[in-house]
C-alpha cells in the first residue's frame, strides 16, 4: 500500500477536477479489478474508452504523472514523521464522511495525525462564530462538557471563537476532539507542539483533506467547513449571521436533511439563530437540551425592556417561558430580566406546584408540570 501513496496524492490533488468525478474514476478502476497504480499507466486509449476521459482530464493526469517522483519522497517524509495517509478505500477512512458528503463531496484522501480510531467514534460538531458572544462560548462549553460524558467526539475547525472553545472544552472535561484544519497537515507544526500530550494519549485528531504542504488561505477555510459537517453525526450551532461559513453550512446541511441544533438567542442578541430555526433547524437552551414547541414570536413577547420583580408577575412569566421548553434558573433570569438570584430562583421554582424538576442535578432544569403528573401528585 505504501508505494500507492504517490499515486493517491497525485490523483486527489488534480487540479480543475471535481471530488465526484474522482470519486467516480475511483469507483471505476475497482469496477475494471485495477489499483490506483494500474489506473495510472493506462494506455490512453483504455483512459479513453473504459474511463471515459476527456483530452483535458488526459493532461491533467499526465501532468500528475511526472510529479510522481516528488510525491514519493514527499509520503516518505510523512511517514517519518507520524501521518497517516488514508484514502477513501481504506477501512481507516472515515465512515461518518462517506454517510454525510456522498460520493460527490467525500475528500478522495485525508491526513491524519493522531488516534484514526477517534473518526469512527459517535461525533458532534459545534459551530460557530469567530466573534462569538460570551453566552455561545457558555453554551459550547455546556455542549462540549455533555458530549464528553456521553464518550462522544467534538469536531471543531481550530479558528477563534467557538471553535477554539469546542476544542479546549473536550480537552478540559477529557473528551476526543477531532481538530479539521484549514491548511497542509505539515503546517500545523505550532499546534502539533501544543496539543502533542493530548495527540499521544490517543485523545486529540489533527486532520486535514488539503496537500500536505499547504499554507492556511481564507478558501481553505471555508473548503474545510464541509469536511467538518461531514465528520459529525449531529451538529450544534452557538451562533451565526446571516452570511459567511457558519451559515452556508447550517442552510446547505438543512438542505440535505441533516440534524441540526442551535442556540435560542436572547432578544438582546443579534444574530440569525432564529432564522436558522425558522428554516427547520432544531431550537436547543444553553444546555444543548431540545426545547418543544418553540415559538419565536412568543419568546419574544415575554422579554420585557425592564427587570420583573413583582411575584405575580414573575410568576406568570415563568409559566408562560417553561410551556414552551425547558430551563434553567440561569437562563429563565437571563430570558426574563428577572431580577433575582439564581438560588432564589432555583428555591423558588423547586416549591411551585406547577413547575416540574427535570434535572436535579446542577444545573437543575425546569418545565411546566404536565397535566397527567399534576393529577398523579394529587392522588
Amino acid at each position: 500500500m505504501k508505494q500507492e501513496y504517490a499515486y493517491w496524492i497525485a490523483l486527489a490533488h488534480l487540479p480543475r477536477m471535481k471530488t465526484a468525478r474522482k470519486n467516480e474514476l475511483i469507483v471505476r478502476f475497482f469496477e475494471e479489478k485495477q489499483n490506483i497504480v494500474d489506473f495510472f499507466h493506462c494506455e490512453k486509449s483504455d483512459w479513453q474508452n473504459l474511463f471515459s476521459l476527456n483530452e483535458k482530464e488526459i493532461e491533467l493526469l499526465n501532468n500528475a504523472k511526472n510529479e510522481l517522483a516528488n510525491y514519493s519522497f514527499l509520503v516518505e517524509d510523512l511517514l517519518e514523521q507520524g501521518y497517516d495517509i488514508i484514502p477513501i478505500t481504506s477501512p481507516d477512512y472515515s465512515p461518518i464522511i462517506k454517510n454525510n458528503l456522498k460520493r460527490a463531496y467525500s475528500p478522495p484522501l485525508i491526513y491524519t495525525k493522531g488516534n484514526k480510531q477517534i473518526m469512527k467514534e459517535n461525533s458532534i460538531a459545534i459551530v460557530g462564530s469567530r466573534k462569538a458572544e460570551a453566552i455561545s462560548l457558555e453554551f459550547t462549553d455546556n455542549v462540549a462538557k455533555t458530549a464528553s460524558k456521553d464518550y462522544t467526539v467534538v469536531v471543531s475547525g481550530f479558528a477563534k471563537g467557538v471553535d477554539k472553545q469546542a476544542l479546549d472544552s473536550a480537552i478540559k472535561y477529557k473528551g476526543q476532539s477531532i481538530i479539521v484544519l484549514p491548511q497542509g497537515i505539515t503546517t500545523f507544526k505550532s499546534g502539533f507542539k501544543k496539543y502533542y500530550k493530548q495527540i499521544i494519549n490517543g485523545d486529540v485528531l489533527v486532520l486535514s483533506t488539503f496537500f500536505p504542504k499547504a499554507p492556511w488561505s481564507v478558501q481553505l477555510a471555508m473548503a474545510r467547513n464541509s469536511i467538518i459537517y461531514g465528520l459529525a453525526k449531529e451538529i450544534y450551532v452557538a451562533e451565526s449571521s446571516e452570511k459567511g461559513g457558519t451559515w452556508s453550512g447550517v442552510v446547505d446541511g438543512l438542505r440535505k436533511g441533516r440534524n441540526i441544533f442551535v442556540r435560542t438567542p436572547l432578544s438582546s442578541e443579534k444574530n440569525a439563530n432564529n432564522l436558522l430555526i425558522q428554516k427547520g433547524a432544531i431550537p436547543v437552551d444553553s444546555q444543548g437540551d431540545k426545547i418543544e414547541n418553540y415559538s419565536f414570536q412568543e419568546m419574544k413577547a415575554l422579554v420585557v425592556n425592564k427587570p420583573s420583580s413583582t411575584l405575580e408577575d414573575v410568576d406568570s412569566k415563568i409559566i408562560k417561558l417553561l410551556s414552551l421548553g425547558v430551563f434553567s434558573s440561569k437562563e429563565i433570569i437571563k430570558r426574563l430580566k428577572i431580577d433575582w438570584t439564581t438560588r432564589k430562583l432555583t428555591n423558588y421554582l423547586k416549591k411551585n406546584q406547577n413547575i416540574e424538576v427535570l434535572n436535579k442535578k446542577s444545573p437543575m432544569k425546569f418545565t411546566i408540570k404536565r397535566k397527567e403528573n399534576i393529577q398523579q401528585s394529587l392522588f
